[in-house]
């Protein structure tokens, strides 16, 4: 058909229009949050200009700095920005009354201090460490500029806290009563949403579908998640008490997610071992179909609290019949005479598949449960551990110290008058970049970020303010600058720029009360402010950087010596500590190696073997522990030396990895099931030999753990097959 031009021009106009009206639809919250960001940055302004605040652009950077999508992140990280304001200016007063006009001492306790601050930043890791961010940086930014003056050093310190509380007040309640995006909501369809694409992804494992690939993707998106979510539990006590109530039962619930997860790769991993063994998986099938059936109904969709309940009566149904059908199917493989080890891997296969089931009933209680608000499994709340290994920590601190330390230095020797901004600047980039996974580029980005600001500063300063009068106009002219900030500042891989445009621009060319004109201090202070966020990204790059090699070597390191907390551990909550331990391990290296491919899926390898290992020997311990609480039976049986035996070199094998360590872990684990063998006909006198089959199930799972040719234990060098050491 043909159009004439105007029919054709018209026709790409309703596309376009079209376009730009889902685009807006999708990112309707980047609208949102551009728009509260102006409305809480020029209200910020203009109470601090009516109340004649000293600096009222630093209650302006404050509302930048605390601004996130949702309510409960903006009070969170208020708080924890309060708390770390007040102890940098505690801080501050005390050092300025210690060293009083003498900078070579007071500048060598401030780097200190911010070294300090920065260790915890990188410990923490979320927004407690936010906290240490500020008491580092607020240090700095009270005490440089006094440092002539100390007799104003107190008062100083009282107007910044008062200038900061503004910000943090006027931004919490623009979050909270504009268009509020809760952080408990988002929770709780993260929570709901999660189930259904697990559920999704179990049913078809079961069924012996998908790919290594999609296998490996599936786990990684399931730990950010758990991760991710225990960060929306921590936010949500500041914005919901509803879901404050609940906390607890959230968390447990995340720890028991993180254990379905290493439930199924547990059976995952040992149906694809025997799925050579045709006459073992088809005498294990009906199981597994029979499972697949009661999570088929709840595959891709939400799982809302009464669905909970349904799933929870299902397995119960499930479990009640799961001993006739293993009996009744355990009875036609013997007919064929099956194998020592066949049988073994019928058992094992049947004892991860119960022992899945019943983690998952416990799981459907618990998010039943959040339909309550009192509930007793409350006080037995299962709290993720977030564990940053101690010398990442120190690298952080280290590299904080001797960046303020040098810049502070060359300030004395060169007396710049912007050396005191340049050392300022430098200590909060070092802090905001602290906790990031690759500090080099944040510190880079918010340099070009503050470089941007620089060009647009110097335009508005000195050829737009001069024009204006009154503050509605001072809005107007600051919007575009703000709103493209704010957009940067809302995409998480380029958060960096629209942090720096924001902060500086406020900080270098928002005018106060009464403004000066100095066209050279204006471009020797954004000089400085280039110049120490320059450094701090070189300082990322060659002083210990936490994205190098020498931190994910650290890290797997890290992550293979659990199995000692494994077999050795006296926590009381093993498992859970064990589980939360290992996985923030992971996703920690996993965010520092984002450019390295073959590393995340080395990690990601040694995660599962480690938890499929370290599992199986915490069900060991169990088990062991259920026995010898009874009179009859005597403590110093040979198979449970043997298992102690076999603990003491597993220990040794995943500390030092190596062919030999290798197979005397698995001559251990052999010699530990001979040694249960021979103890099941006294053994029976006295108990059910069930509990024989299930220790004998674990340490068949281990030694066909260690025997997994994708494991990597089995890429180890002089292996057969394996990759020879450069």
């Amino acid at each position: 058909m043909n159009l004439s031009p105007s029919q054709t021009l018209a026709r790409c106009a309703v596309h376009l229009r079209r376009g730009w009206l889902e685009w807006a639809r999708s990112d309707g919250v980047t609208w949102v949050f551009i728009f509260k960001v102006l409305l809480a940055a020029f209200l910020t302004l203009w109470l601090a200009m009516r109340l004649e605040l000293p600096q009222p652009r630093t209650a302006m950077a404050t509302v930048f700095i605390v601004m996130q999508p949702q309510s409960g992140q903006v009070l969170a990280k208020s708080f924890y920005r309060l708390l770390g304001t007040l102890a940098g200016s505690v801080v501050t007063v005390l050092l300025i009354a210690l060293f009083p006009q003498n900078t070579e001492l007071f500048l060598p306790s401030l780097a200190l201090w911010v070294g300090l601050c920065s260790a915890g930043a990188m410990r923490q890791r979320n927004f407690r460490g936010y906290g240490f961010v500020l008491a580092g940086y607020t240090a700095a930014m009270i005490g440089l500029p006094v440092l002539a003056h100390p007799e104003g050093a107190f008062f100083a310190a009282v107007w910044r806290v008062l200038e900061i509380c503004l910000g943090l007040l006027v931004a919490a309640s623009v979050s909270a009563a504009v268009l509020p995006q809760s952080a408990s909501a988002a929770m709780r369809n993260a929570l709901y949403q999660r189930f259904g694409v697990f559920a999704a992804f179990v049913v078809e494992g079961l069924h012996g579908l998908g790919s290594d690939e999609r296998f490996e993707s599936s786990n990684v998106r399931f730990l950010a998640e758990a991760v991710g979510l225990e960060g929306l539990r921590s936010v949500t006590a500041f914005e919901d008490p509803h879901m404050r109530r609940r906390s607890g039962r959230v968390s447990r619930l995340n720890s028991e997610f993180m254990a379905l997860t290493t439930r199924f790769n547990a059976l995952h991993q040992l149906l694809a071992r025997i799925s050579d063994h045709g006459q073992v998986r088809r005498f294990v099938r009906p199981g597994l179909d029979a499972f697949a059936a009661c999570l088929a109904p709840f595959v891709g969709r939400p799982l809302t609290t009464s669905d909970a309940s349904l799933l929870a009566l299902a397995l119960a149904r499930y479990r009640e019949g799961f001993a006739e059908q293993v009996r009744t199917l355990r009875a036609g493989f013997l007919e064929t005479a099956p194998g020592e080890a066949d049988l073994l891997d019928f058992h094992t296969a049947f004892e991860l598949l119960f022992r899945f089931a019943e983690t998952l009933h416990v799981y459907a209680l618990t998010h039943a449960s959040l339909a309550s608000h009192q509930q007793a499994s409350e006080q037995r709340a299962r709290h993720y551990t977030a564990h940053t290994h101690w010398l990442a920590s120190l690298a952080a601190g280290v590299r904080g110290a001797l960046v303020l330390l040098g810049l502070g230095g060359f300030w004395i020797a060169t007396a710049w008058p912007s050396g005191a901004i340049m050392t300022l600047v430098a200590s909060a980039t070092i802090g905001l970049s602290a906790a990031t996974p690759n500090p080099r580029r944040m510190s880079f980005q918010m340099a070009c970020g503050t470089l941007l600001a620089a060009c647009a500063g110097f335009v508005e300063y000195f050829f737009v303010y001069p024009h204006i009068d009154g503050f509605p106009l001072l809005c107007l002219v600051l919007t575009p600058v703000f709103a493209f900030g704010a957009f940067l500042a809302s995409r998480p891989p380029l958060a960096g720029y629209g942090l720096g445009l924001l902060i500086f621009f406020s900080i270098g060319s928002v005018p106060d009360n009464l403004t000066v004109y100095n066209p050279y201090g204006f471009i020797n202070d954004y000089i400085a402010m280039v110049i120490g966020m320059l450094i701090c990204a070189a300082a990322g790059a060659v002083v210990l950087p936490p994205n190098a090699g020498w931190m994910w070597r650290r890290l797997e390191a890290e992550l293979r010596q659990l199995m000692v907390f494994a077999v050795s551990g006296q926590s009381r909550r093993l498992a859970s500590s064990f589980e939360s331990r290992a996985r923030d391990i992971v996703h920690h290296a996993y965010g520092l190696a984002a450019a390295q491919p073959r590393v995340q899926r080395e990690l990601l390898r040694w995660m599962l073997l480690v938890l499929e290992v370290g599992h199986a020997v915490i069900e060991l311990r169990r088990e062991q522990d259920a026995l010898f609480v009874h009179p009859a039976y005597a403590q110093g049986q040979p198979w449970r030396q043997a298992i102690r035996a076999m603990g003491r070199a597993l220990i040794r094998l995943f500390i030092q990895p190596g062919v030999a360590n290798r197979e005397r872990a698995l001559a251990a684990v052999d010699q530990a099931i001979d040694s249960v063998r021979e103890a099941d006909e006294p053994f029976a006198r006295h108990f059910d030999t069930s509990v024989l089959r299930r220790v004998q199930s674990y340490l068949h799972f281990i030694r066909s753990s260690l025997l997994d040719p994708r494991s990597p234990l089995a890429q180890l060098p002089g292996q057969p097959g394996a990759p020879h050491a450069p």
